[in-house]
């Protein structure tokens, strides 16, 4: 029976795949769904130690986020936001939890575990789930429609499965097959009811935004007690995409420059105007109106026009910049869903 999680804001501890540990000393992986304001920290911090496998979980705040949730000081983290990381620099995985902003999901092995699987020569990512993210897809109906129908239990609210038509629109846009809808356009639809979401999918014109899991997917977070969200949620399967901007600065610099103005959302933003024909800018591919996300991995949001400058000059000859055109960053905010939020936008090797 599909069930949604009837909490929000989840305060339970984890809970484990598994508590057998197969006789060999090896425990399972424990996961969090760590949520806090803008004026909070997660609780904890990411170590890379001279003598120690892993990235090492330390410094967990007592009273903090990390430790109410259940993280513990020498955890090693195996997972961002679905990511296995285990194998990743450190500065990566980092750039991965900033990147998150205020919600990040981890997993993570306690550390004697961790070294006794390392020490049986145990593949860490098979012992994870291969796939713990819903999606956002987004689908242009062709003139047999969306190319999928929803089915719920009668009478109840918010619960609907999606069977999808095979070679239809809904599956080229990456909607899996009896998948489960969470958001529509950007919306919950745990409140609507079939008639509601049908009046909802009518009055969505030629194009829907729809967030949804597998039962697999599904299942898995019901188990963990933790809430599916779309900060969380794959989006390679979306149409517009943010694009990763390498430059190596010339004898005439760059060649743009950098402007404050409004965005979309009415929030304040970077832009990128007059690109030089011929210089580094251009040939890394920027365009006029593309808004600046983050600078050498780190998000900018909250920065102003003079620290995000700084950002940009603090390697005196080279900088990556992670930018999305207009037309993509207006879809993203018109399915609530900003471009800013997505840790799988943002901070993606």
């Amino acid at each position: 029976k599909f069930e949604f999680n009837p909490k929000d804001g989840i305060d339970n501890p984890a809970l484990s795949l598994a508590e057998d540990t197969g006789g060999e000393g090896v425990g399972e992986p424990r996961f969090y769904l760590l949520s806090k304001d803008s004026t909070e920290t997660f609780g904890f911090c990411l170590h890379e130690e001279l003598g120690c496998q892993g990235h090492v979980i330390r410094q967990v705040e007592v009273g903090g986020l990390a430790q109410r949730r259940g993280l513990q000081d020498g955890d090693r983290l195996l997972q961002v936001n679905g990511h296995f990381v285990d194998h990743m620099d450190h500065r990566t995985v980092v750039q991965k939890i900033k990147a998150s902003r205020n919600q990040v999901l981890l997993a993570v092995l306690d550390g004697g575990s961790y070294e006794a699987a390392k020490a049986l020569g145990r593949d860490l990512s098979q012992m994870l789930p291969a796939d713990i993210r819903p999606r956002l897809c987004h689908i242009t109906r062709d003139k047999s429609g969306f190319g999928f129908s929803v089915s719920g239990p009668e009478g109840v609210k918010g619960t609907f499965q999606l069977s999808v038509r095979q070679d239809g629109p809904a599956e080229r846009a990456g909607v899996p097959p009896g998948s489960w809808l969470l958001e529509l356009n950007g919306a919950s639809v745990r409140s609507y009811s079939h008639a509601q979401l049908t009046r909802k999918l009518k009055q969505s014109g030629n194009k829907v935004t729809l967030l949804v899991a597998s039962s697999a997917v599904e299942e898995f977070y019901r188990l963990q007690g933790l809430q599916i969200t779309a900060a969380l949620a794959d989006t390679s399967w979306l149409p517009f995409k943010v694009r990763e901007l390498h430059m190596v600065k010339g004898p005439a610099g760059y060649g743009f420059l950098l402007k404050e103005d409004d965005c979309i959302s009415g929030a304040i933003g970077q832009f990128l105007w007059d690109v030089d024909a011929g210089l580094p800018a251009e040939q890394a591919g920027m365009k006029e109106g593309d808004r600046l996300l983050a600078v050498n991995g780190e998000s900018i949001e909250g920065l102003d026009h003079h620290q995000t400058v700084l950002r940009i000059r603090a390697r005196d000859d080279q900088v990556t910049l992670l930018v999305i055109d207009p037309a993509g960053d207006e879809f993203y905010q018109s399915v609530g869903f900003g471009a800013q939020r997505s840790p799988s936008l943002v901070g993606e090797p």
